[in-house]
């Protein structure tokens, strides 16, 4: 039998459920779910929660909480200053306009991001937005570092470039007005194993070698001239090198490069230049721990170490350096590097490229007769695309871009744009958000650069975490009943006393009590995961994590997982429900929205074979397959991509080589042949008619290691082209001959048709049995003349003679 007291509490309890229904529209209001107690609490499940600190908001003991929606507060009465809702914001802080040239009295002061400063103000999984615009100014200074390697193999370079810097200053010329030179050299470690280190080769390494018998002694690096534009300085000391000899095939180049990027005082890199660093040889370089084959057991330290001789005095010390801490360093120092090698590493070099930002890789011919086109090619490359990189990226922030390129469209998760004209301005969306609450009072901060910029964005980010009603928290108010700190109105009751108003002390229970403990009749109390205390569940405490709810209904580990993994590392779990973080989505957040790694080189979601789904491409056209769909041997395009390549590398025509993007959209391993033959039966042969109306052929085939190649003619097939006169003459002659032909034909048709006839004649006449004079039948005719009738018949005449 139910009390007045109980019924009008179930009636009031039925309503709000009814109104936290309608006002929370469909579906779960995952802020009354989550049952904060506090503010704080509030703000942090998620960026649409609210709090409301009005002190008379909900006495009465209900469902309905303080940390709902805003409207649903508003609607139900708490007043708009009342409500805490912070949410994230972006200001710019410097903002100085892009600048439109690179030389002249404005080239220390040259802006080629804009803004400069940014401040963010961020509440977790509220995020914001901000654009920033990057252009590749006109006429920016260059420095070009030219670092060779001395090897023996390299002699012949070496006597190529030996005029260079004249060569090179004047096509360099034709890009900027601002241009100077450096020149450094390596070879490798002088220890064993890398190095001969017997006696007799301290001096001279080549001793007792027939084809080259004099060199000089081998070296890790060598400075030779700092960056100046004075050219004829550098041809001076290109002249004065020799060749030295190491002992194993790969080179020492990595600690040069090294060393180029970190002695930025000794090179003489300007803060206001564009910073090339060329690296030419024809080996592989020795990588990190390669050095413990010769007890080198120290990592390297990343500083510069150039003696007074200006050489690179750790180089029996330390080990060589990783491809981490030369990406590192290169674009800390904002370095290009240009990875000038032979055809049969281009390979090697290209994978490089992969794992240090910032860098390129050109063929080089086998005794760098191409060098200076190399290096102009390869500015033109550099200069034609822009890639924002992120410094210092603090790990509860995401960050997300889409870039808008040169023909306006935007690209959802790419952070580069290429083939860009010198003086495009490109522009990036960046999406930020706040994953959690750091301590209090950290401040972060991070750096948004183009990769081999000097100019940056700064930003700084602080974090809307904590409520403004908490600075006039009350310690011991008479709200609290004198035992607990009033904030945000509610009472933080001290140990022993619960209630809202911290009313009641712990262990005191009753039906009516227990009553309110349940979700619903018939339900346990605290759904059997807490007690039921002075009206409100206190729930267990779980290894597994957090219990929490009016009810103790919810907990923060019983969401789907990924791999074991709760909501895949990229989410939160509230109540059963993966919330996930900004860039993820699915059941257990394991499905990533970003779609840069499925953009293809050509700029194509998934090559256009497929979609991107999760991250990673699925691609849809048949015979497609590859990391981003690019590989398709049987794809009606496949031969037509191909065929830009195949102009682009062997003949230096066609489209993509008016944009320079040839080495970057055409990877593919081409090999040049006089007979095509192709024993591949996977290979596919592709035929087009070049300008010339020659016809150029090639095979594309995929290898085992996914690599693929290109083999192709070295020369289109051509036909002579016919004389109109030959072709004229050879017509009539074949109709002349057609008709002699015919006619001597019929002439020795009707000839044999002669023959046969006559010889039928004279067969005939063979077979007579009598001559004409003895024919029975005949009979000698017999003449009678009449005079009476000869004279009747002549007479008249005859008289009139007469007369």
């Amino acid at each position: 039998m139910w009390t007045p007291g109980m019924l009008m509490w179930r009636i009031t309890l039925c309503c709000m459920l009814l109104e936290l229904f309608i006002h929370s529209g469909q579906g779960l209001n995952v802020c009354t779910s989550g049952s904060a107690t506090s503010c704080e609490e509030c703000l942090l499940i998620h960026p649409s929660c609210a709090w409301c600190a009005n002190e008379d908001f909900g006495r009465v003991r209900t469902l309905t909480s303080r940390c709902d929606l805003s409207e649903n507060l508003q609607k139900r009465g708490c007043e708009a200053h009342f409500i805490e809702y912070p949410s994230s914001t972006s200001s710019i802080l410097k903002n100085t306009p892009l600048s439109s040239k690179g030389s002249g009295p404005t080239q220390y002061d040259v802006i080629q991001i804009m803004p400069q400063k940014i401040s963010l103000s961020l509440r977790p999984g509220d995020p914001t937005e901000f654009e920033v615009q990057v252009r590749q100014v006109e006429d920016y200074p260059v420095d070009l570092y030219y670092l060779m390697d001395l090897s023996l193999s390299m002699k012949d370079d070496l006597d190529t470039i030996r005029n260079l810097g004249t060569k090179l200053a004047q096509e360099m010329g034709k890009l900027t007005s601002n241009f100077r030179l450096g020149f450094g050299s390596f070879v490798d470690k002088n220890m064993s194993p890398f190095s001969y280190t017997a006696p007799k080769y301290q001096q001279n390494p080549c001793n007792g070698y027939k084809l080259f018998p004099n060199c000089v002694p081998s070296f890790g690096f060598r400075h030779i001239l700092s960056l100046t534009d004075e050219v004829d300085s550098f041809n001076k000391e290109v002249q004065k090198q020799m060749v030295s000899r190491n002992r194993d095939a790969p080179e020492g180049g990595f600690d040069a490069i090294l060393q180029a990027a970190v002695c930025k005082d000794r090179i003489g890199w300007r803060k206001e230049a564009f910073h090339l660093l060329v690296f030419a040889t024809d080996d592989v370089p020795h990588l990190a721990l390669d050095g413990k084959l010769g007890g080198l057991v120290q990592p390297h330290d990343g500083y510069c170490h150039l003696d007074d001789k200006n050489e690179y005095s750790a180089s029996t010390k330390m080990d060589y350096p990783s491809l981490a801490l030369l990406g590192e360093k290169l674009a800390e120092n904002n370095i290009y590097l240009i990875f000038a090698v032979t055809k049969r590493l281009y390979v090697i070099y290209k994978n490089f490229t992969a794992l240090i930002p910032g860098t390129t890789v050109e063929i080089l011919d086998q005794d760098s007769k191409n060098i200076i086109q190399l290096i102009i090619n390869a500015y033109n490359n550099i200069r034609s695309k822009v890639e924002l990189t992120v410094w210092d990226h603090p790990e509860d922030i995401s960050l997300s871009f889409t870039a808008t390129c040169q023909d306006g469209q935007p690209l959802p998760g790419l952070r580069k744009c290429s083939d860009l004209k010198i003086g495009d301005t490109v522009s990036f969306n960046v999406k930020v958000e706040a994953r959690s609450c750091p301590p209090p009072g950290t401040d972060q901060s991070f750096t948004i650069k183009p990769v081999g910029f000097k100019d940056r964005l700064e930003l700084t980010v602080d974090y809307q975490c904590d409520c403004g009603c908490s600075r006039t928290a009350q310690a011991n108010s008479s709200i609290c009943s004198s035992m607990g700190t009033y904030n945000c109105g509610t009472c933080r009751c001290e140990p022993g006393y619960l209630g809202a108003r911290c009313e009641c002390q712990d262990g005191e229970a009753g039906s009516r009590h227990l009553s309110a403990c349940r979700e619903a009749e018939g339900k346990q109390v605290c759904s059997g995961r807490g007690e039921c205390s002075c009206n409100q569940c206190l729930c267990y405490e779980s290894e597994f994590g957090k219990i929490y709810g009016s009810f103790c209904e919810c907990d923060d580990f019983s969401c789907a997982r990924h791999k074991g993994i709760l909501c895949s590392g990229h989410g939160e779990c509230h109540c059963g429900e993966c919330k996930c973080h900004a860039g993820y989505i699915g059941e257990n957040c394991n499905c990533s929205t970003e779609t840069s790694y499925c953009i293809s080189d050509d700029g194509q979601i998934c090559s256009g074979r497929g979609r991107c789904v999760c991250g990673h491409c699925q691609c849809t056209e048949p015979g497609a397959f590859g990391e981003t769909c690019e590989k398709c041997p049987t794809c009606p395009d496949a031969c037509g991509t191909k065929r830009e390549c195949i102009e682009c590398r062997i003949f230096n025509s066609g489209r993509l080589a008016d944009n320079q993007t040839c080495q970057r959209l055409c990877k593919d391993e081409i090999i040049t042949v006089e007979t095509l033959k192709s024993e591949d039966p996977g290979a596919v042969l592709c035929l087009y008619k070049t300008e010339n109306d020659c016809v150029m052929k090639f095979t594309y085939s995929e290898h085992a290691n996914g690599q693929s190649v290109l083999t192709a003619l070295k020369e289109p097939e051509c036909g002579g082209a016919p004389d109109a006169m030959t072709v004229l003459l050879a017509v009539v002659g074949s109709i002349l001959l057609v008709g002699i032909v015919l006619l001597a034909a019929w002439k020795l048709v009707i000839t044999i048709h002669d023959r046969r006839e006559f010889a039928n004649f004279q067969s005939a006449r063979s077979r007579a049995r009598y001559e004409m004079a003895s024919n029975p039948l005949y009979k000698q005719p017999i003449s009678t003349h009449s005079v009476e009738t000869d004279f009747n018949m002549y007479g008249k005449s005859y008289n009139g003679a007469v007369h």
